[in-house]
């Protein structure tokens, strides 16, 4: 049987890129696909970047209709309240429930930190950061009601988990969504929800002007959705918590860890400004 046959599937930010793979494979196996997409360029402006003929949400699913599958399409934004919660309706208006909710919307306005304005700022935040919260908060309370679990694939970054320069808004966001996906995946689990993370490295519209990704087809988002198909279905048992990265063929984790430290010797339990630097290198060491 497919693995997710007679599933229902949100993906946001699914026209274009990783979302649309994600859309395509999980529709391929066997899930009835919501495709959300605003339809706007990569900085997030509603209307520019998109071709003629329908958005970017409705040809994917299009394309998932053609292949034999199931699928609608949603432009509502995932940055508001009331978007999330469009988002949420439409599904279970179409398909009656809700079983996984894919976190993938996103824009960049990349900017030094010196240069950035409240506009990069709070744009970048409001559609990775708070959209992944509002979409996930509406979901779980979809999923806690129905009381069958679900699942929730976020999409962090290694920017996030890193850094990146030039990328202050979207590596503060990307650090947003891993300590929400830790604290989702703590308070969800008695409900059977689980909340995994993605950190991809891959060629698309987002990424396409990096010279890391010119002379490469290594790093296409068809080896993304693999890994988000795994945390969604159920292979991925009672996994929560995690952060998957993919880079092309190489899958690893991230994880957030503490070194063993230093105990302070002597009477006194406070450190001196003075003992930290004597110490440093035991301190920090992992």
């Amino acid at each position: 049987m497919a693995l997710l046959e007679g599933k229902v599937v949100i993906v946001t930010g699914a026209g274009n890129g990783i979302g649309r793979e994600h859309a395509k494979l999980f529709a391929r196996e066997g899930a009835k696909v919501l495709v959300n997409d605003l339809g706007g360029a990569r900085d997030g402006v509603e209307g520019e970047g998109a071709a003629e003929g329908p958005g970017p949400a409705e040809a994917v699913a299009v394309e998932i209709r053609k292949e034999g599958g199931v699928a609608i399409a949603n432009t509502d934004t995932v940055a508001t309240r009331e978007g999330a919660e469009r988002i949420m309706a439409a599904a279970v208006d179409a398909f009656g429930q809700v079983d996984v909710l894919v976190n993938n919307a996103g824009i960049l306005r990349d900017k030094s930190l010196l240069k950035m304005d409240d506009a990069m700022w709070g744009s970048v935040l409001a559609v990775h950061l708070t959209g992944t919260f509002l979409c996930s908060q509406a979901f779980a309370r979809l999923a806690v009601r129905r009381g069958e679990g679900g699942r929730i694939v976020n999409t962090t970054s290694v920017s996030g988990m890193l850094g990146n320069f030039g990328q202050a808004n979207y590596a503060a966001a990307k650090a947003g969504v891993y300590g929400l996906t830790r604290t989702m995946s703590i308070e969800l689990q008695k409900h059977r929800i689980t909340v995994n993370a993605l950190a991809p490295i891959a060629k698309t519209r987002m990424t396409d002007d990096l010279p890391m990704f010119h002379d490469t087809a290594t790093l296409g988002p068809e080896h993304v959705a693999p890994a988000a198909l795994f945390l969604a279905s159920d292979l991925c048992g009672a996994r929560t918590g995690y952060v998957l990265a993919v880079a092309g063929a190489r899958m690893y984790a991230f994880k957030v860890v503490e070194t063993p430290g230093k105990f302070k010797e002597g009477e006194s339990t406070v450190w001196t400004a003075g003992e930290i630097a004597e110490h440093w290198d035991a301190i920090v060491r992992a």
